[in-house]
Parts: C-alpha cells; structure tokens; sequence
C-alpha cells in the first residue's frame, strides 16, 4: 500500500490491483486454491501462516511478474492482500524461508491427486476437448553444481538428477532437468506434466506419459500427438495393444523412409492438395501441402503418410546448392594445397581424411565422387656446391605426394531433388484421412508457445534454489501458472470467435491483434490501482485508475497546494497550453481531485478573447505544474460554495 498526504486533511492510500482479480477468477474456476488447501498439509497451530496459501501468492506471482523467492514479499506489498488470498498483515510473512518450506510440503502431498483434481475441473468448467493430445519436451537449465541434486530421495519420494544431457537450450555446458508437457488441441491447455533427470531421453519418456493420461482422461482412444521420439516399436506397439491411437514423423533414419525416396525416383505420386499457407513475405508464394499415402506401410504394420510442401521444397533445394557450392570449392582448395611444391599435406591418407572433413562438414557425401591418388616427384640435386658446369654430375630424388580429383554425381543430387519438400507421418489410426493426420500434427507447434510462455513470461530460469525438492515444487508451480496463462488465452479467443471478430486492439497505438496472448492481456491491467481517500482517519471514497498516473497527479496535487497556501501564482500546461493559474480552491468530484483556479494568462498566445476568467480543472488533466513569479489575482465574484467541487481540502477565505 502506497500513502501520500493531501494537506493536512486528506489522506490517499493506493493499493495495486493489476490483473489479478481475472486471474482470480481463474484460479476459482479450475479450483487452484482449494485444491492447493486440500492436498497441502496446513494442520500444524505452529504455522502462522498456511502453506497453500503461501502458494497461492507464488501461483500468482508466476502468472504476473515472476520475481524471485526472496522478493516475493517485497512483490505483495502493494497489493490487496485479499486479492492475493491474504488476510490482514499475511501478506508480511512472506520470505524466502516460510515460502520454501511451503515448497517442501508440495513436494511431500500428493501432486498427482491435486493436478488431476485441478485439470479435471479446468476440463469440465470451461468444456475443453481432450480427444486430441500433443506431447513435447523442454529443457531447463541450471548453473551451479548441484552436487546434492543426484537423484536420491526425499522420504519415500525420489527427485530428478540435475545433470548433463541433450540441451534443447543449446546449452551443453549447463545441467538441466527435462520438463515434459502435454497441452490439449482445443486451446493448447496444459493437462500434464513430468520432471525427469537431464539425462532422460525422449524416447524413454512416451510410455509412462500415455498410461498417465489414461488414467487423466479416463479412456485410451484420445489422439496421442507426438514428434519422432514416439517412433519406436515399444511405445507405438503399447499404445496400439492398448487400443490408443497416435500420430508421429517418421525419422529419417527408418528403412521405410530410404525406400520412398528410392521409389520417388521411379514413381510419380499421386499427390492430394489439401492446404494452402500464406507466405510470410508478400513477394512469395503460398505454401502448398499435398498428402500421398505410402503403398508400402511400415515393417510394424502402421500406416505412413507423406507430405510434400512446396516451401520446403524450394527451401530444400536452396540449401543443397549451397552446400554443393561450399563443398565445391572447398574441394578445388584441397587439391590446389596438394599441388603446392611447399604442401603439408604429405600423405594419401591424409589428403583424404581432409577431403572427407570437407564433405562431412558440409553434408554432401554422397553428391561427390572423390579420388586421391599418388604422383611421382622428380627433383634433381647437383652432387656438388657451386654452380653447375658442363661436367657436373645430379643426383636424382623421387617422392610420391597426393593429389586430389573430384566428381559430382549428378544422378544422385537428381535423385535427391526428387523428394525435395517431403517428410512422413506414422499412425496406426485406420479410419483418419490423410489430410486429417497432417491437421493434427500441423497443431503441435501450439505446444512449442506453452514452452516460450515457460521461458519467457514466467521465466523458469534462473532457478534461484538449491534443494532438488523444492525446485520440482516450483515446476508444479509453473505448471498451474501455465494452466491460467492458457485458460485466459483460451477464453479471450473464443469470446473473440463467438463475436464474429478477427481482431483485437490490443497492441499499442490501438494496433489489431489477431492473436491475444495472456500475457498481453496482463500487461495492458498491470498498471490498475484502486485509490481509498481518507479526511481525519475516516473513509471517504473509493476511486479506481490508472496506477502510471498517480505519481503525476500527487505531484500536481503539492504544488497547486503550496501555491494555495501561500497565495503564488502556478504555470502549468492544460490541453497542450501553457496557463498561468491562481488556485483557489481544492478537492475532490466524484472521487477526482479537482482544483478552482483563476485563469490570468495564456503564455505565447495573442487573442481578441479575453482568458482571463475562473477554470474548474481536473488536477489529473494538469501537467508541468511550477510555482511562478506571476502576479496572483482574483475576482470579486468568488465564494467558497460555488466551486463545482463536492469536498474541498483547502481553499482561499
């Protein structure tokens, strides 16, 4: 809560309201609180103040701000502690010991249970579909040892190994845990979400991922969407024998693929148009996606279909010439350094482990037909010092030094040209049509905004904690701040669809937005402050606005005061004019503040009207206000009742 004094009469306490009544609408909708207050243990009479609600203020400073633990206190403060689930001074308890511990007793409760309990009710309030599922994983990173974070337990509870793996940060040199998550195809709503060691790889993961949401949905014949971890005959075979269904890119790896791509040389496809994209540069063309389904399907017996686009094609294309180029010339160097007299290429085996760093590097082994041979060196030595006459004899020295030739084999760059812009799906779902497989899978990129939003508005790292519990809390955390930031998104986008709008104004300068993100939504209520006025320690009056104006008008308010007081003329600009004001009176119209000014001048304008005359002006619509050495005047028709303002805090008598 913020206080400033307005005289000696008034008093003004801000208190910051921001989004959080919408997001407390959330929160009660999906039943967060009550959730966190049913499964968190609180009994202890010790505790002053309750783990859920500890919780909670770190829910919803996750979907806001996100500042640190130990500046969760300092964050509270100017808000209303019943906004953020507090009563009275809670609101002063938090720091980063009380919120920790409240961590470890999340860790401890049962969070299967409660996220179950919270998604199910998010899924029956807002009337999500759960027919179709995506599943991806991220990676967030540590810095630090973690020496402790090695995966031993916490009571009869195991925790993640913070260690070294595949970095989807591109950060190798930092320790990481993997964040599993799976969003639903109706809004991208996050319904689950696992922690696992840095190490775990993908493929390991799908399994245990698809039997957790059975046992959320309630039925094994949702639509499992995933990227091409999922192919491996394990997981597809166990979902399949379990009667579920999935849909998954088919690595490049796969026999199958190889096969195609040999097929497609011989074979012209019997492509289906079913989408058109457009470009996101005006001067190219749309984005064209045709389906073909494979005569032959996979050796596991699933259907495969394949796309071809047009965009990737040409981007195919462009990138293989680049290569073919850089290798090409690249190549040419090598077999000019081998024909140099002063070479340190001396051997066979080392030019052609050069030449083979070339075509590795630029990934066109197989377009290149290489050839390194020897050649026979002559050089002639006189076999004496001097310079040589008629009668001197040589000596003749041989070495043999490597040389280099090359070839592009044409059939092969042709043969892969003719599957430019192509990729294959899997699926053993018998009755999708293939233009229906390639619109579910063109949703998961969905999937990848929850993981910006994780990254970005909430900012998961850094991780400011040690212990491997109390940051596998805090993911939970995460999660449920995801859940809202997905559910407000959902929300506002419907409602947009329901009214027949395409856009929103939303950006600044009142720009469209085709696409509102929660966190555009928070940003634009950020600034709301609820203002309490108060004469001689009672009530007055409640006003609500613009928390980036406050300072302004409390700054106005002072000046316009102490000019009052001590009868002094005020420079201040009004409507983009600069006027020279003597107060006379100030206070407040409905919940306003308002001053009663005799306007004298109208600095740099030259006018046939008079401006000379008494202003009634509201103190927020006053700016620039200074105390000048103008003269101070007034007008015989001044009285204190006529004034148009309701309450008056100080004025002239």
């Amino acid at each position: 809560m913020v206080r400033c004094a307005l005289g000696s009469t008034f008093e003004l306490r801000s208190q910051r309201v921001g989004a959080l009544p919408v997001v407390n609408r959330f929160l009660e909708a999906a039943s967060i609180d009550g959730a966190l207050f049913e499964y968190v243990p609180g009994e202890d009479r010790r505790l002053r103040l309750a783990p859920a609600a500890a919780l909670g203020v770190v829910v919803r400073n996750l979907v806001l701000d996100h500042e640190p633990l130990y500046a969760l206190g300092e964050w509270a403060a100017p808000y209303d502690p019943a906004l953020l689930g507090l009563v009275g001074a809670e609101a002063g308890l938090l720091n980063d010991d009380r919120v920790g511990r409240s961590l470890d007793r999340l860790f401890d409760a049962d969070r299967a249970s409660l996220l179950t309990a919270v998604v199910l009710r998010a899924v029956r309030v807002f009337g999500i579909d759960t027919r179709q599922l995506h599943n991806d994983s991220s990676s967030v990173s540590f810095a630090g040892r973690y020496a402790a974070a090695d995966g031993r337990a916490r009571g009869s509870k195991a925790t993640a190994a913070i260690t070294f793996g595949h970095s989807k940060d591109h950060r190798p040199d930092l320790k990481q845990l993997v964040w599993i998550l799976t969003v639903t195809a109706d809004g991208a709503v996050p319904v689950a979400h696992r922690v696992a060691s840095g190490n775990t790889g993908d493929d390991a993961t799908h399994i245990g991922t698809w039997d957790e949401l059975c046992a959320l949905v309630g039925r094994p014949d949702f639509l499992y969407v995933a990227d091409s971890k999922l192919c491996t005959r394990a997981a597809m075979d166990h979902i399949a024998t379990h009667r579920g269904r999935f849909v998954t890119v088919l690595p490049r790896t796969r026999r199958e693929d190889r096969w195609f791509r040999d097929w497609v040389t011989r074979n012209t496809p019997t492509w289906t148009e079913t989408l058109s994209v457009a470009a996101r540069r005006r001067d190219q063309p749309p984005d064209t996606l045709s389906v073909f389904e494979s005569p032959l399907g996979s050796a596991d017996g699933y259907r495969i279909i394949w796309i071809h686009s047009t965009g990737k094609a040409a981007r195919d294309a462009t990138a293989r010439a680049a290569r073919l180029e850089r290798a090409e010339r690249d190549l040419t160097k090598l077999a000019q350094r081998l024909a140099a007299p002063k070479s340190r290429i001396k051997t066979r085996v080392a030019a052609q482990d050069a030449a083979q760093t070339i075509l590795a590097d630029t990934n066109t082994t197989e377009f290149f037909e290489v050839h390194v041979h020897d050649e026979l060196d002559r050089r002639y030595t006189a076999s004496h010092p001097g310079s040589p006459g008629p009668a001197t004899t040589f000596r003749q020295t041989r070495r043999t030094r490597p040389r280099l030739s090359f070839k592009l084999r044409a059939h092969v760059v042709r043969r892969a040209a003719a599957s430019d812009g192509c990729w294959p799906l899997i699926t053993n779902d018998a009755d999708l049509s293939p233009a229906e497989i390639l619109a579910a899978y063109r949703y998961q990129p969905h999937l990848e905004r929850r993981h910006h939003c994780l990254k970005g508005h909430q900012a998961v790292a850094p991780v400011h904690l040690h212990s491997p519990a109390r940051i596998e809390a805090l993911l939970c955390c995460h999660f449920l701040a995801l859940l809202v930031h997905a559910l407000i998104e959902r929300q506002v986008r419907t409602a947009m669809h329901r009214a027949g709008s395409t856009t929103i104004a939303m950006y600044p300068e009142d720009r469209d937005c085709p696409a509102p993100s929660a966190a555009r939504v928070l940003e634009i209520l950020a600034p709301l402050t609820r203002h309490h006025l108060y004469r001689q320690g009672q009530h007055v009056q409640t006003t609500s606005g613009h928390g980036r104006g406050i300072t302004t008008i409390n700054t106005t308010w002072q000046v316009l005061h102490d000019a009052l007081s001590q009868r002094r003329a005020v420079r201040a600009r009004y409507h983009d004019r600069l006027r020279v004001l003597c107060p006379h009176a100030l206070g407040w119209k409905n919940g306003r503040p308002k001053v009663l000014v005799y306007q004298t001048a109208i600095v740099g304008e030259s006018s046939t009207h008079d401006p000379r005359g008494w202003r009634s002006l509201f103190v927020d619509e006053i700016h620039d206000a200074v105390i000048s050495d103008d003269r101070w005047e007034s007008a015989n028709n001044y009285t204190q009742g006529n004034n148009g303002i309701d309450t008056i805090s100080a004025a002239i008598r």
